[in-house]
């Protein structure tokens, strides 16, 4: 049997078993929340992985920026809006991820008076990338 063909069987068979381990009691199964093909992710030998979190109060909002790289949001309380140039605003709420693609001029909101904004950010890039460009 060549490599491939090993390879594709034995990866099947660990498939096979997760599924099933999945769906015995106890264990638990991760639910997918955003899948999203990217371009302008690094190609580098090695990569840097950040998770970072924002807090923004009543009205707070981001300098007007751009990312090298996509980065992800994932709104853990409240509602952030996103307002990229040439787009329409997009709004996302708790238990709901963005992605905010590389190169786009941008900014985000707490459009709320009253409620607090929590998000979690994830960001891929090269090592030593600044999170984000601001432009003036």
């Amino acid at each position: 049997m060549n490599k491939w063909m090993s390879f594709s069987l034995a990866l099947v068979v660990l498939l096979i078993s997760l599924t099933a381990l999945a769906q015995q009691p106890g264990f638990v199964k991760p639910q997918l929340l955003l899948s999203k093909i990217l371009q302008g992710m690094p190609k580098g030998d090695r990569q840097e992985v950040r998770v970072l979190t924002a807090s923004f109060k009543p009205g707070d909002k981001t300098l007007f920026h751009t990312h090298r790289f996509p980065v992800t949001v994932y709104v853990l309380e409240g509602a952030f809006t996103l307002e990229m140039e040439g787009s329409q605003p997009d709004t996302v709420k708790a238990g709901q991820p963005i992605v905010m693609p590389a190169h786009v001029r941008m900014t985000g909101y707490n459009r709320s008076n009253t409620e607090l904004l929590r998000v979690v950010l994830f960001y891929v890039s090269d090592p030593d990338t600044p999170f984000l460009d601001p432009i003036h």
